[in-house]
């Protein structure tokens, strides 16, 4: 089972336990995000097609770290002027790890999983300091 998503004006093509890299997303590494923007998914031989997106189609990732790309100098010389500039630029990317697909408007289980789970230690840890 695949799909193909769409984020940062750029379309992915993803399935469970994929790792991709896309442009910067908000939220913290170890948080849950979720792309609603789903163009095409394929399940067990039967493909569907949105016009443009399917409904109640999403995909389910964890953010894992952020990151920045390589650097790219931007260099122009205009010859015989004495005139020179050079520029640099890395662009940030986060790098997601896709969990799982969900049709028919499910919830992601293993991100509520673990939410909950970390979710309960933190509450355990002040209450343990006190």
């Amino acid at each position: 089972m695949f799909a193909v998503i769409k984020t940062g004006g750029k379309q992915y093509r993803v399935a469970a336990n994929d790792v991709i890299t896309v442009a910067t997303l908000a939220g913290e590494p170890g948080s849950t995000v979720t792309f609603d923007q789903v163009l095409m998914v394929t399940n067990d031989g039967s493909t569907q097609f949105g016009a443009p997106l399917i409904e109640g189609v999403t995909v389910a990732g964890e953010v894992v770290e952020h990151t920045r790309g390589e650097k790219v100098i931007a260099f122009k010389k205009r010859r015989r002027q004495n005139s020179r500039r050079k520029r640099g630029h890395r662009q940030d990317y986060t790098v997601v790890r896709i969990t799982e697909i969900l049709a028919g408007g499910e919830k992601p289980k293993k991100a509520a999983a673990k939410k909950t789970t970390k979710a309960a230690a933190d509450e355990a840890a002040p209450a343990t300091a006190e």
